[in-house]
């Protein structure tokens, strides 16, 4: 779904280390030892599948399961850049990177399809005599086999439990799947010990946190500074005006943000649809107005885009009126998904604030629109990291 960094055939230490010999990174001791223990994983991964596929299988021998890697630390640390670096060089065919909210929402809607599965199959077989219990059938375990199969590693970007309905199911669910293998990496801003804090029955969940422990190392981020906010408040995020001095503005911007890594484009997947984005790097994704707002995108769409980028750069933005009221009401929309997430944005605008929509229709949603943008460009909005869902 991500691009960011041409890798190398000499692995992701050496490509981490030529990135600080270059001036891309900063030397930063805590980003280095992540990359160290990400390298050592991805190497003993490598040779899993290669056991696998070696003769042992047909001798009954298994493959040891080996601990995953739960990274945390404060916004702006680097764990985006870790975890693009990581799972772009990891060379397994079984992997998934995905943000955890939607790899949650994805479970409980098949589980409860599962479940309207159980209950069609159980009406429709049931009779005085039938001494089966469909309520025995576990769906978790159904949802799981598929996972197991197709998945060796999977990959989370903002590991974070608020929800009772995940926090009451995420203890079976990870001991079926740690059990049959699979493999986690995930980034967090949040320690495992305070995970699900004060949520209604925590109790309950705690065993979690110790299954979490034992299946995975716990690597505190504790880098020097906030490297993201440094690039993002050293100019102003929005520029007005039209123009090529405009574009080199923007250029120059991206380039700083990406610490001039060769972008590539990707896609954002929806519902088994994909929403395509023109250049992505260091967990930044570039956009023409067009791109997002003149197509029939909606509010699932951005927040699609907003889990899976942490600054959003958005060239073009032109001034409203009612021949283009269709483009606004989703770019207001796409603004309060940003917002609400806390994800960075970096724009271009034909004209200044004051005078960006001139349709009386859309005036009252343009000034809170206003106010939010304003808010987006202070260095308080700029120094917060991404908000839970």
């Amino acid at each position: 779904m991500k691009a960011s960094l041409p890798a190398s055939s000499k692995g992701l230490l050496f490509d981490f280390d030529q990135l600080v010999e270059s001036g891309v990174l900063t030397i930063d001791p805590a980003q280095r030892e992540a990359a160290v223990l990400l390298e050592k994983l991805s190497d003993d991964l490598e040779q899993n599948q290669r056991h696998k596929r070696s003769f042992s299988k047909f001798l009954g021998q298994k493959t040891p399961h080996k601990k995953g890697l739960y990274i945390w630390g404060d916004v702006g640390r680097g764990k985006t850049l870790l975890m693009d670096m990581f799972y772009e060089r990891v060379e397994i065919t079984a992997k998934r990177r995905v943000h955890f909210h939607e790899f949650m929402d994805e479970l409980h809607q098949n589980i409860a399809i599962i479940r309207q599965s159980y209950s069609k199959n159980y009406s429709k077989n049931y009779s005085k005599n039938d001494t089966k219990n469909h309520s025995n059938s576990d769906p978790i375990s159904e949802v799981v086999k598929p996972i197991i199969k197709s998945t060796s590693l999977l990959c989370f970007d903002e590991f974070h439990v608020s929800d009772i309905t995940n926090a009451m199911l995420l203890g079976r669910l990870f001991e079926k799947l740690f059990d049959g293998g699979v493999v986690m990496v995930a980034t967090s801003n949040i320690e495992p010990e305070r995970l699900y804090h004060n949520g209604l029955n925590r109790q309950l969940f705690l065993p979690f946190i110790e299954l979490l422990k034992n299946n995975c190392e716990v690597l505190h981020l504790k880098a020097e500074k906030d490297y993201r906010l440094d690039k993002l408040s050293s100019q102003p995020v929005f520029h007005f005006g039209v123009g090529e001095d405009i574009r080199n503005q923007i250029e120059q911007h991206w380039q700083m943000l990406t610490g001039h890594q060769i972008s590539k484009p990707g896609t954002v997947s929806v519902l088994g649809r994909e929403i395509i984005v023109p250049a992505i790097a260091m967990g930044c994704a570039r956009f023409k107005f067009e791109d997002l707002c003149e197509q029939p995108l909606g509010a699932r769409d951005y927040l699609a885009i907003s889990h899976a980028f942490h600054t959003l750069v958005i060239e073009g933005i032109p001034q409203f009126d009612r021949d283009n009221s269709s483009a606004a009401k989703r770019f207001i929309i796409l603004i309060d998904t940003l917002y609400d997430r806390g994800v960075k944005l970096v724009a271009s605008f034909d004209v200044e604030f004051e005078s960006l929509s001139g349709d009386k229709n859309t005036a009252f949603e343009f000034k809170r629109c206003v106010s939010r943008l304003n808010e987006m460009a202070s260095i308080e909005y700029l120094a917060k990291g991404k908000n839970p869902d």
